[in-house]
């Protein structure tokens, strides 16, 4: 085999991937929504993470007031730093089940493809 039908071979096995990859978030997403719109499910969630972002960013206000340097500047940003934080994390948390159906969705998908090919470059004849 030449190097340019196995590169071939390659990019072609990556794309197969990449697409069972992409198949399998969406049917993941899908089994976890069971129907419901993901816009609905982002809305609820980026809306139970207020609490903690106002906590984050009155906590980041509080870090930037202590220390010798206590200016306006440095305890806004250390108040919007604490606000994002507490916002990116409480919107993971209430996510990650959906974040968990997708993974095992594109995992399962992938095994599918790869194992395919395995049983195309290595098939054995039984009698």
């Amino acid at each position: 085999m030449g190097i340019r039908t196995w590169s071939r071979s390659e990019v072609e096995h990556g794309r197969n991937i990449l697409n069972s990859g992409l198949q399998g978030v969406r049917s993941g997403r899908e089994a976890f929504l069971k129907g419901a719109p993901l816009s609905q499910f982002l809305a609820a969630s980026t809306r139970s993470a207020c609490p903690p972002a106002a906590l984050g960013l009155f906590l980041g206000l509080l870090a930037g007031r202590s220390g010798k340097n206590k200016s306006l500047g440095r305890s806004l940003a250390f108040g919007l730093l604490g606000g994002a934080v507490g916002f990116g994390t409480a919107v993971a948390w209430k996510s990650r089940g959906l974040t968990t159906s997708a993974v095992r969705g594109a995992a399962h998908s992938i095994h599918v493809v790869r194992d395919e090919r395995w049983m195309k470059k290595h098939f054995i004849a039984y009698a």
